[in-house]
């Protein structure tokens, strides 16, 4: 064990620096092994954000942390307790062993299981677990299940002293379902419930009454988990992640100098070769920007310098980061760590589309059914519709739009897996790619439908204007079919129209017969439904063909203001019977009037076709 610190000195002065909550005892519960060059950073964010409580428990440390831990103690900031760990039990299941029977835990109301290298990012308007929690009880919820968002290294190497959550702001896409393990906040009670790493689980005894049907857990945005989750899974899945609520950083990697320490101290749950460079990739995704936990900095930053005016804490924390620090040192001059240091670039590189996370153990139903509860064996005969909830907004836009919904970024260097789809190399890339078009363009069938038909349907028309045009995949594809045709592609989201001019001269697609833009259609000055700049594009261009790629930026009200006169031909790709019966009933009136007849045989080969009636 570890030698106390005697106390020192008033440890009044940094009580403010803990918070209440009209919810009762708000209570964060860690494990931890070698964390003091972390540790305060880490207690500074999570009393920031809003935990009435902390207890952490630790095993083996080496390097400070669990002094530093008896200091906050001390000073009244969190609990500390060692980990004592019976023969044959790893660490995380011990601590949670410890916790069950603990008084502080057994006392709080709301607890959180996390681990050190877990950040709490409250996004909720209140950005506070306290306004959170208003929240969710007023929903009657008792829980919510809060998804991971991966935090990559972000290209940095080398080791530096600065708050992780300043240095580490690029993570993987948040639909990046290998990402979606979960922590959950819920409503304790020691008579129902036993911790888990992940979420608790109901004790035997209570899933054959009317306990689980008090259970009501959200989601990290607010809305309604599936009932199934009351009994078994550890993460999201498509129908029940969300982070409008809060999220969970894992900064499993940081730099790669941190991690040459974290290997140094191995792990919290003693696994043999945790860190090697296939862990590096999984973990080291830097796809997006994200920079949702400097919300917490100002005040994360305040906590931090009142703890460090702490005689004791100062001296632990400077000599914690003066011993890592000579460590590295000494090690930057061996061959391992060139090795580790080249390893883990190049490991960094591997594309998202080619992780391979530990697969999941097979699902056998029969067992699974021999298991479940009465209460449970009920909800899931709940009629499907009863009992799911709808895919969640971006998996795969309803109108068929194959693109990341909202503000595309594509700033930063990625490793990106390059696939030849209709004679065209794209890239999984998952800023740009919404996750069911990613797996579309790994199988090379991106836009399959309409790519293979396409021609058809421009027949005869050397001139095109497609509107939504996105990257332009359909024009690329025309112009390198079709000997002569100019196709002018236009879109809004001007990301994308960059990405595909430059997907173009990298597939020698002649620019002059490959015309992109992002001018608006709809001026400033302009009354409803008048778009001057469509009006621009088609009197300046003069297209033969018009092809609407979204319907939505081009609705059939703007269209009937619109001089049609000199185009042949008008295409509306659709997905669906349904949504062609939709379109058809919004633009055949506006069409019909201004001269066009559906070919109804069209409509089979994946767009409604209107040409002009002769």
């Amino acid at each position: 064990m570890a030698k106390r610190h005697r106390r020192t000195g008033d440890t009044g002065h940094v009580q403010h620096l803990k918070t209440s909550s009209k919810h009762g005892d708000v209570l964060a519960v860690s494990m931890m092994k070698d964390e003091a060059p972390f540790l305060l950073e880490w207690v500074a964010h999570h009393l920031a954000v809003g935990f009435t409580d902390i207890l952490v428990y630790t095993n083996d440390c080496s390097d400070g942390t669990d002094t530093m831990l008896q200091r906050l103690e001390e000073l009244g900031l969190c609990h500390h307790r060692e980990n004592i760990i019976a023969e044959g039990i790893k660490p995380q299941p011990s601590a949670l062993k410890h916790a069950q029977a603990e008084p502080i835990v057994r006392q709080a109301d709301w607890v959180l299981v996390f681990d050190a290298d877990e950040f709490l990012c409250v996004r909720h308007p209140s950005h506070s677990v306290e306004g959170m929690l208003d929240d969710a009880v007023a929903q009657g919820a008792t829980g919510i299940v809060i998804t991971w968002r991966i935090y990559g290294s972000g290209g940095v190497v080398d080791w530096s002293s600065d708050p992780v959550t300043e240095q580490y702001i690029r993570a993987a896409p948040p639909l990046w379902n290998k990402g979606w393990g979960v922590k959950t906040l819920f409503k304790f009670d020691a008579k129902y419930w036993k911790l888990g790493i992940h979420r608790p689980s109901i004790k035997n005894k209570w899933l054959e009454t009317d306990f689980p049907d008090s259970v009501t857990w959200l989601n990290g945005s607010g809305r309604p988990m599936e009932d199934y989750f009351k009994f078994r899974g550890w993460r999201s899945i498509r129908r029940t992640v969300g982070y409008d609520w809060a999220q969970m950083n894992h900064y499993a990697v940081k730099s790669v100098d941190a991690y040459a320490v974290r290997k140094f101290r191995g792990n919290v749950n003693n696994k043999k070769d945790k860190y090697n460079n296939d862990y590096w990739s999984l973990q080291d995704r830097n796809e997006v920007e994200d920079q949702a936990a400097l919300i917490h900095a100002e005040k994360r930053a305040d906590i931090m310098t009142e703890l460090l005016k702490d005689p004791v804490l100062n001296e632990l924390h400077f000599a914690a980061l003066d011993r890592v620090e000579a460590r590295l040192d000494a090690y930057r001059k061996t061959d391992a760590y060139a090795e580790l240091r080249e390893g883990l670039i190049a490991a960094g590189k591997v594309p998202i589309t080619q992780i391979e996370a530990k697969p999941p153990k097979a699902r056998d139903p029969a067992k699974i059914a021999a298991l479940m509860s009465r209460v449970e064996k009920d909800a899931a005969a709940k009629p499907i519709e009863e009992r799911r909830s709808d895919t969640i907004a971006g998996w795969a836009a309803s109108d068929g739009d194959p693109y990341v919904q909202g503000d595309i970024d594509i700033s930063g260097e990625i490793g990106l897996e390059w696939v030849e789809n209709h004679g065209i190399e794209l890239p999984a890339d998952p800023r740009v790619f919404s996750p069911e078009s990613l797996d579309a363009i790994i199988l090379s069938r991106f836009e399959r439908r309409h790519a293979r038909n396409i021609a058809g349907y421009l027949e005869n028309c050397p001139r095109v204007l497609e509107i939504g045009a996105g990257i332009g995949f359909i024009g690329m594809r025309m112009v390198k079919m079709s000997e002569g045709l100019v196709y002018m592609a236009q879109d809004g989201r001007a990301p994308l129209v960059r990405y595909g001019r430059d997907l173009a001269g990298r597939a020698d697609v002649a620019s002059d017969r490959l015309k992109f833009t992002d001018g608006p259609l709809v001026f400033p000055g302009d009354w409803a439904a008048q778009a001057s700049g469509l009006a621009a594009y088609l009197a300046d261009f003069k297209p033969d063909a018009l092809r609407i790629g979204r319907a939505s930026d081009l609705p059939a009200e703007i269209l009937a203001n619109q001089d049609l006169i000199g185009l042949s031909r008008i295409i509306i790709p659709v997905i669906s019977d349904a949504q062609a019966d939709a379109y058809r009933a919004d633009y055949a009136p506006v069409l019909t009037d201004k001269g066009f007849q559906e070919d109804p045989d069209r409509a089979s080969a994946g767009s409604l076709q209107f040409n002009r009636a002769s």
